[in-house]
């Protein structure tokens, strides 16, 4: 796609990752900004995640973050922040991680996230009482409806028994389809169950009110009842969610993302309370939650999502990092709730800026995008772009996996790797261990 004149523009602005430029080149891009969303073109690439964990290292020891905000559910993450904080609860991080059992259990309970998790514990032991906050381990999804549920209760239980009675009242509205919260969706479509939405709002309105008297208490309650009150903001939008899974009309893709961006402001409203500067976060999430919808064809489809909502709040205090790969393996399923499969990645396509990137020759760099606009002439306006997620169809790669997109507005800034793996499942399934590649791979040598 690119001329040759182009590429060679190209490669004056790539920092290689084999020297030691890199990390001066990120923070150049990064500056002060207190939030930044870093991405991945797949939920399952060694590459992308061992960078996103070293960054992120390096933001939290360096610059000051103090949460990192995951594309995972509240309670999940929630256990997994009590751990690194050194709560009392689970003893190892293999333990702290144990709350991620819904499909896809890969993208978390792997040997990347489980080393970072143990970092992140070591980390916070080593810092000073009260000289330094303490980073935490937080998630920003909403398909927790149940597990949710379960923690409003268990909460309530402990402060106002006659609260969670109430609550339970409310939210056995929702028991019917615990199993497959997917069907209450169509269950209101069709009007065979009446809506659920004034029993959650009264849990969740009950909730806030009961904040008022919350916030007098010392800081751990305040933690407690901040963790308990956005699990029940979790129900109410999940049961928004789930009930729009068939209504044409509402997009359930705008919901989620909304409720991810809600929950980011909100934690680092809640973190900053109690210090003398605004928290600073880092979101760990897809390419196509973080980088600018607008900037995709998901805007013809009026779709948003967190790094549109964020750049149109945050403006400059808001970085966002995507990260690209030209080929090599992935951990990914063939359908909804299949076993994890160790993927071989396809060739990006001829007219894609992962080709472009992979003409550079480079096995792995750094771009910075934002105020390098003239001297990035030589990439293309526009192109298609890769992402895989859970699921990877490599048969009907283009109409699944591709997207086009002007990566200048996309990005300010983009991660490279040429040859990428797959990252390491904690429990392999049956079909990952059978699917073993050739120790040749990708050579084929």
């Amino acid at each position: 796609m690119a001329s040759g004149v182009a590429l060679v523009h190209l490669k004056d602005e790539i920092v290689s990752l084999e020297t030691g430029d890199e990390p001066r080149a990120v923070f150049d891009v990064v500056g002060d900004a207190p939030i930044v969303l870093i991405g991945e073109a797949t939920h399952g690439t060694h590459e992308f995640y061992a960078k996103r964990a070293d960054l992120t290292k390096r933001l939290i020891a360096e610059k000051g973050f103090t949460a990192v905000c995951i594309e995972g559910d509240w309670p999940d993450a929630y256990r997994v922040n009590r751990y690194v904080r050194g709560a009392p609860g689970d003893a190892l991080p293999n333990d702290a991680l144990g709350g991620f059992k819904r499909f896809p259990t890969w993208m978390w309970r792997n040997a990347e996230v489980l080393e970072f998790v143990a970092w992140l514990r070591a980390y916070n032991d080593t810092c000073p009482s009260r000289a330094l906050p303490k980073a935490g381990f937080y998630g920003l999804d909403l398909y927790s409806m149940y597990a949710s549920i379960e923690a409003v209760l268990r909460y309530l239980d402990g402060v106002d028994p006659q609260a969670a009675a109430t609550a339970r009242r409310h939210y056995a509205c929702l028991e019917t389809f615990e199993r497959h919260p997917e069907e209450y969706g169509y269950a209101l479509r069709f009007g065979t169950h009446p809506s659920c939405r004034p029993e959650v709002i009264a849990v969740l309105q009950s909730m806030l009110n009961a904040g008022a008297v919350s916030s007098q208490h010392e800081i751990s309650v305040e933690n407690e009842y901040f963790f308990a009150e956005q699990n029940a903001r979790v129900v109410a939008h999940a049961e928004a969610y789930y009930g729009a899974m068939f209504d044409d009309a509402i997009s359930t893709w705008n919901l989620r993302d909304e409720h991810m961006f809600d929950t980011l402001g909100r934690l680092t409203l809640h973190l900053s309370s109690d210090r003398p500067r605004p928290a600073k976060a880092v979101v760990w999430a897809h390419n196509s939650h973080v980088g600018d919808a607008g900037a995709t064809t998901m805007s013809r489809r009026g779709e948003t999502n967190i790094g549109a909502l964020a750049r149109a709040r945050y403006g400059t205090d808001c970085v966002s990092i995507g990260f690209t790969t030209y080929a090599g393996t992935v951990a990914a399923a063939s359908d909804w709730h299949a076993p994890e499969e160790r993927k071989t990645v396809l060739p990006a396509r001829h007219d894609s800026y992962e080709s472009v990137f992979h003409d550079l020759g480079s096995a792995g760099f750094f771009l910075p995008l934002r105020g390098n606009r003239p001297a990035l002439a030589g990439l293309p306006p526009i192109a298609r772009e890769r992402a895989i997620g859970v699921i990877y169809r490599p048969e009907t790669e283009l109409e699944s996996h591709y997207f086009n997109a002007r990566l200048l507005d996309q990005f300010d800034a983009v991660y490279h790797f040429d040859r990428t793996h797959a990252v390491t499942p904690l429990e392999p399934s049956a079909v990952w261990v059978a699917g073993e590649p050739p120790e040749s791979y990708p050579s084929g040598e």
